[in-house]
């Protein structure tokens, strides 16, 4: 059947079903093949913390959102256009988001009364008029996949599993997705069973066919390549790119990557990464607990390592003790900390920024560490470079704040040429550094690099260079024990010196002012990266100027902020938390910030950001806002 070709420049797309519906895969897949075409994408995973929660309810559904776009994206869109429900719960759990107008595609097998009920429907929604107000598709997905596989030697149960990929046919006919991507994914992942893997391209095939033969959608959507920079490039979700940073870092330093790590959500996926490349002399350690994880990180790193532990808010909460031991041996250290909603358990597969200060403070004594956020999924890689670098130069722990929107969301990456990439020297310590009083030299664990403040890294073994490390104060230069109060004093004060130093060696806060005539300046960090760009975008399209800043380095701040704080006439820092970057702004810089937060678990929309803005603009002296400018 020939059909209409309409062309888009954007479309954003949610599929959602029970947890086990297959509903991250499908989009997982769908996001691979519009990678391999060019489009730029921004994607939103959603699932319960469960590992099978309950069928049919609510609390059981899972989604998968995509935007994928002919031109730059930032965020995988506030509402969908395109919502695939595969049961009644699916549909209750997210028809709040989708506006009038926008397309349904509702498997109509599972709308019986026994799963309306259970979600609260009392007649079926389909039927009863409510959804008058979109396009409404009602295919019987799941029955139409058992009859495609019906010459398979599979149970009904067993055909009805592959429904998610008769959907993902049906979507990727629909706007003009590759196949062959797809195929060759599930040749690989079904090799080894023959039978599934036929029946899981006979359903994929089958939806596709439907989707170019049938009369509930009249047309079929492309939308082009977007313009990039040229290179080759790559789909990459946060986890993965942290991932690669790190094994980066430890080939751009010579030193063997080390691991410590016990599985939590949202960190989990940097170990299973980093444990398949022990080619680039990578060891994974899957340790006990949150403690055993450190503890073999810090002896890695007294050994000569670069040393990674990995974890989410609940962990490092069990490791803070062994934080403070790795900020007094002065030892390089990473610990990335994927956040995740809290207190205590919280939220395990939800996103929120609320570690910050737990990050800035949370050690007994005075303890300072450097903070780093990433961005974005991509910008893990180079997060994780930058930590390297500052942990191996100056001798210190450095933590990672990503979250779980930035560990499971994905974007095209452009790969980097590794002549590109820093080098990072670990300059170890190779002889005597102190003449004793009868002309001869020792080795002093803590005699200090007079820019960096960074005391010696020697390798145990290393002859000559013997020296003992452990929890009690050091000695200033000697690193011998000592009780004495000035030297406590020096000690902590040079260990917070060296941390401000790092200032010196970061960029510069880059402004996104355009017009230069902004009174408001929208200042992030971390994952809020992409919403406020696409705020701040949309509020100038209506010929509103703002401003745009974001925050890589959170301690130190960079040397020019609060500069730039001051040279606004409002400053506004939207976060995932009650207000943790602006208490630490208000309290160094004195400038009145204005806090916009929310922790719904979920990333900010970018209209909400939008309103926040003009409300702000609104209220600046001598301004005023009239509705048709908004």
């Amino acid at each position: 059947m020939s059909k209409q070709v309409v062309s888009l420049n954007r479309v954003v797309i949610r599929f959602a079903g029970d947890s086990g519906d297959g509903m991250q895969l499908t989009g997982d897949r769908f996001t691979s093949e519009t990678a391999g075409l060019g489009n730029d994408l921004s994607t939103l995973p959603d699932f319960p913390a469960e590992i099978r929660a309950p069928q049919g309810t609510i609390g059981g559904v899972s989604a998968f959102q995509l935007a994928f776009a002919d031109h730059d994206i930032t965020t995988p869109g506030d509402v969908p256009n395109v919502l695939v429900a595969m049961n009644p719960a699916a549909l209750k759990a997210n028809i709040k988001d989708v506006p009038r107008g926008a397309d349904l595609i509702l498997n109509t097998d599972e709308f019986t009364k026994r799963n309306l009920e259970k979600v609260g429907y009392t007649s079926n929604p389909i039927e009863d008029g409510s959804l008058e107000p979109y396009k409404v598709h009602a295919i019987a997905l799941t029955s139409q996949t058992v009859e495609a596989l019906k010459g398979f030697d599979l149970s009904k149960k067993e055909a009805e599993r592959s429904k998610n990929m008769y959907a993902l046919g049906l979507l990727s006919w629909l706007y003009s997705r590759g196949a062959d991507g797809t195929r060759s994914f599930l040749n690989k992942k079904f090799a080894s069973k023959p039978e599934i893997l036929a029946a899981n391209l006979a359903a994929f095939e089958a939806g596709w066919s439907f989707g170019e033969t049938t009369e509930s959608f009249s047309v079929q959507y492309e939308i082009a390549p977007a313009s990039l920079p040229g290179g080759t490039y790559r789909n990459i979700s946060g986890n993965p790119a942290l991932a690669f940073g790190l094994i980066t870092a430890s080939q751009r330093s010579g030193l063997p990557l080390f691991l410590g790590s016990y599985p939590i959500t949202p960190a989990s996926d940097i170990l299973h990464e980093l444990a398949k490349n022990h080619h680039f002399g990578v060891t994974t350690f899957q340790a006990e607990d949150e403690i055993a994880g450190i503890g073999a990180a810090i002896g890695a790193a007294y050994g000569g390592s670069l040393a990674v532990t990995t974890t989410s808010g609940p962990g490092v909460a069990l490791k803070s003790e062994a934080i403070g031991l790795a900020v007094s041996l002065e030892l390089p250290l990473i610990i990335v900390d994927v956040q995740r909603g809290g207190p205590s358990t919280g939220l395990p597969t939800k996103t929120e920024q609320s570690d910050l200060l737990q990050a800035m403070f949370g050690r007994n004594g005075e303890s300072p560490v450097p903070v780093i956020a990433p961005q974005s999924p991509s910008d893990c890689f180079y997060a994780a470079l930058e930590a390297a670098r500052i942990a191996v130069e100056y001798r210190t722990p450095v933590f990672i704040l990503s979250d779980g929107y930035i560990a499971n969301g994905s974007e095209p990456w452009r790969v980097p040429s590794v002549d590109d990439l820093p080098s990072i020297d670990p300059d170890f310590a190779t002889g005597l550094n102190h003449a004793k009083d009868d002309g001869t030299e020792e080795f002093w664990p803590y005699l200090r690099d007079p820019e960096t403040l960074a005391r010696p890294w020697a390798v145990p073994g290393t002859k000559g260079l013997e020296h003992r490390i452990g929890g009690l104060e050091k000695a200033d230069g000697n690193g011998g024990i000592s009780y004495d109060s000035d030297n406590h004093d020096t000690m902590v004060r040079l260990r917070q010196a060296k941390v401000d130093g790092i200032a010196d060696t970061i960029a510069d806060v880059v402004v996104d002012d355009p017009d230069g005539d902004a009174r408001v300046l929208v200042l992030g960090w971390g994952s809020t990266y992409g919403p406020i760009g696409a705020a701040c975008e949309i509020t100038r399209r209506t010929g509103v100027s703002v401003a745009q800043a974001h925050l890589r380095h959170i301690n130190p701040f960079p040397r020019n902020l609060g500069d730039v704080l001051r040279a606004y006439d409002k400053v506004l820092v939207p976060e995932m938390n009650l207000g943790q970057l602006a208490m630490l702004l208000r309290a160094k810089y004195l400038v009145d910030i204005q806090g916009i937060n929310q922790v719904r678990g979920m990333p900010f929309k970018s209209t909400e950001l939008v309103a926040a803005i003009t409300a702000a603009i609104e209220t600046l002296p001598g301004k005023t806002l009239h509705a048709e400018t908004l």
